[in-house]
C-alpha cells in the first residue's frame, strides 16, 4: 500500500529504493505474516474455543483421532487474513496478476469457510455436500481461466512439459476445460492432505518456496531466457505473495504442530490448494505444480485408487485413504507420518527445480 508513496521519495533519499525490490518486500511480507499469526493465532484461538467451533471426527477414521474431537478449526482464517494485510502492505497495486491470484484465494477460502462453519452447527463431518463444493470449484476456476484466456498473450495457452525447451502443444480453447481441471484437482488434492498435526502446513511451506523460486525466475527476462523458460511480464511480484503464504503456513504450524492447538479446515486448504494451482497456471509451470505437490497427487490418487477397487471389487487397496491414514493404521506414529512425508515433500520439490536446467 506504501509503494506509491514510497516512488516519489527514492529521488530525494536513495536508501528507500530498497522498497521497490521483490526480494526486500517478499522478505518483509513472510516476517510480516509470521508475526501477525504469531499475534492473531492465540486470539483467534480462544475465541473459535469460545464460540465452540470445534473438530468433528470422520466416524471412519483413525481410533487414536477420537481425542482430536473439538479441537478448534477454521485456523486457516488467520493464514488468509495475515496474507491478505500482508499484500495490501508490500504488493504493487498495479498487478492484475496479483488480484487475480488475491481474488481467487479469498473466494476459495470462502468456499472453505461455508464447508467448515456447516460441519460445526450439523455436529459432524459433512458439510457441504460433495455437488456444492465442486460447483462452488468450478465457479471460481471458470472465473480465473477466463480472465488468464482473453487477457493473456500468444503463449498462454501452451502447455509446457519438463525437458522441452518449447510448448509440446497449444490447447487454444481447451486450456480454459484443462486449467479448471488443474485447480479443482489441486485444491481437492490438497484438502485430502490435510489430516495430521502439522502435514499440510510443512508440506505447503516446501511448495510455496519453490513457487516463490519460480515466479521470481519467470518475472525476470535474463533468468527465463539463460534457462529456457518462459518469461512472463509481472509473474516476479507474486513472488511477494509466495512468500507472504510461507510465512504464514510457518506461523500457523507454530499452533498445529503436534499435538495440534487448532487445525486449518477447509477454508485454509482449499483456498492454498486453490491459489497454488492459479499461480502454476499464470507462470506456465502447469505440469511442473505436479511434481513439486508430488505429495498432494500422491494422496487425492489414493483415494481415487481406493474408491474405484471398493466400487468395482468391493475390496481396499489401503487400510484407510488417503493414504497417510494407511500408515498410521500401519504402526507409524501420526508423528512419523508428517516427518516423513514432509522429507518426501522437500524431495519432490528440489527435483522439480532441478529440471529447469534439464532441457
Amino acid at each position: 500500500m506504501f509503494l506509491e508513496y514510497i516512488y516519489p521519495l527514492v529521488k530525494f533519499f536513495t536508501p528507500f529504493n530498497v522498497f521497490l525490490y521483490l526480494t526486500f518486500r517478499g522478505a518483509y511480507a513472510a516476517l510480516t505474516t509470521l508475526l501477525l499469526c504469531f499475534m492473531l493465532g492465540p486470539r483467534i484461538i480462544d475465541a473459535l474455543r469460545r464460540f465452540k467451533i470445534g473438530q468433528s471426527i470422520r466416524e471412519d477414521g483413525p481410533e487414536s483421532h477420537l481425542k482430536k474431537f473439538g479441537t478448534p478449526t477454521m485456523g486457516g482464517i488467520f493464514i488468509i487474513f495475515s496474507v491478505l494485510i500482508a499484500m495490501l502492505l508490500w504488493m504493487d497495486f498495479g498487478n492484475e496478476k496479483v488480484w487475480l491470484t488475491l481474488g481467487a484465494f479469498a473466494a476459495f477460502g470462502g468456499i472453505g469457510f461455508i464447508d467448515d462453519y456447516l460441519k460445526v452447527t450439523r455436529h459432524n463431518s459433512v458439510g457441504l455436500p460433495a455437488w456444492g463444493k465442486l460447483a462452488g470449484q468450478f465457479i471460481v476456476a471458470l472465473g480465473v481461466m477466463l480472465f488468464l484466456y482473453f487477457t493473456g498473450d500468444e503463449k498462454a495457452t501452451a502447455l509446457y512439459v519438463p525437458f522441452f525447451k518449447n510448448p509440446v502443444v497449444d490447447l487454444g480453447i481447451l486450456w480454459i476445460p484443462f486449467g479448471i481441471l488443474l485447480i479443482m484437482g489441486e485444491s481437492n488434492a490438497v484438502n485430502f492432505s490435510d489430516g495430521l498435526d502439522g502435514l499440510l502446513a510443512g508440506l505447503l511451506i516446501l511448495v510455496f518456496i519453490a513457487l516463490a523460486i519460480l515466479t521470481y525466475i519467470s518475472g525476470r527476462a535474463d533468468y527465463s531466457a539463460y534457462l529456457g523458460i518462459p518469461y512472463i511480464t509481472g509473474a516476479g511480484e507474486l513472488t511477494v505473495f509466495c512468500l507472504a503464504a510461507v510465512g504464514a503456513c510457518i506461523g500457523f504450524l507454530w499452533f498445529n504442530a503436534h499435538p495440534a492447538e487448532v487445525f486449518m479446515g477447509d477454508v485454509g486448504s482449499l483456498s492454498l490448494g486453490g491459489v497454488v494451482a492459479v499461480i502454476s497456471l499464470i507462470i506456465k509451470k502447469e505440469i511442473l505444480v505436479l511434481i513439486i505437490g508430488g505429495v498432494f497427487v500422491i494422496e487425492i490418487v489414493s483415494v481415487i485408487i481406493q474408491v474405484l477397487s471398493y466400487k468395482l471389487r468391493k475390496k481396499r487397496v489401503f487400510k484407510m485413504a488417503p493414504i497417510h491414514h494407511h500408515f498410521e493404521l500401519s504402526g507409524w506414529p501420526e508423528t512419523k507420518v508428517v516427518i516423513r512425508f514432509w522429507i518426501l515433500g522437500g524431495l519432490f520439490a528440489i527435483i522439480a527445480l532441478s529440471m529447469l536446467k534439464i532441457q
